[in-house]
């Protein structure tokens, strides 16, 4: 083996382990075994049952105080230009998804017999699912806006570049890479809405518990991809 080979191995599996070592990526390999389970089994149980709800559990512990990233989001300052109507959004989905975080943390608590009230921990829990829901609207919606910004400013771009070759424009391929980014964040927030939805069985005959982990599956996937570390750029010839 050469000793490029080698250092190349080495540079990957340095990624793996750098990947690896963020609490967020392993809970969100959890959360795609997690949802894959809940698909393989459709609400029956069994082993994949089992699976799926032992993983939920387990991710709970993963998520303890996170709701602390969403509070100090919501009481930063906006960059400045931001439309009043996608800061609003922006807010509102910090709130839901802090609340979320919050009441979650009360259900693992029922679910663990250290908070003895089921029922009050149940109801919390269908709430806590309301705000997931109600967070994942206002991200599909402040990306929306978001794009539509992107596509504006790209536009505007194309027009003073005229007919030299775009891509070799370093801002122009930084607006396209943000726009791809938000297209990819607007695709993961709707697949996310119809998995509470799908939690909270507001239409179960619809979105059964497979549809639920077909849907919370391909979410996951698309979070693991989000948190992959960056490779080096090569320059284009």
């Amino acid at each position: 083996m050469s000793s490029s080979v080698v250092e190349t191995t080495r540079a990957e599996l340095g990624l793996v382990v750098v990947y690896l070592n963020k609490a967020e990526a392993r809970d969100k390999i959890c959360r795609a075994i997690q949802y894959g389970s809940k698909f393989l089994s459709d609400g029956q149980p069994g082993t994949a049952q089992n699976v799926d709800k032992s993983t939920s559990l387990a991710r709970k512990v993963f998520r303890l105080f996170k709701f602390v990233n969403d509070l100090h989001a919501l009481i930063s300052p906006l960059p400045k230009g931001t439309p009043l109507p996608l800061a609003l959004l922006g807010k509102s989905k910090n709130a839901l998804l802090s609340t979320f975080l919050f009441l979650d943390q009360i259900v693992w608590l029922g679910r663990t017999g250290i908070y003895k009230n089921k029922e009050r921990a149940e109801l919390l829990g269908r709430i806590s699912l309301f705000c997931w829901m109600g967070s994942s609207a206002c991200t599909s919606l402040f990306e929306i806006g978001e794009l539509g910004r992107l596509s504006a400013s790209i536009k505007k771009l194309e027009k003073e570049i005229g007919n030299k070759d775009k891509h070799q424009n370093e801002q122009y391929r930084a607006k396209l890479q943000r726009s791809n980014e938000r297209s990819l964040a607007l695709i993961k927030a709707g697949m996310d809405f119809v998995v509470a939805f799908g939690l909270l069985q507001l239409a179960p005959k619809k979105v059964t518990p497979r549809v639920t982990g077909a849907f919370g599956f391909a979410s996951s996937l698309i979070s693991c991809y989000q948190l992959l570390p960056s490779h080096p750029k090569s320059k284009t010839v």
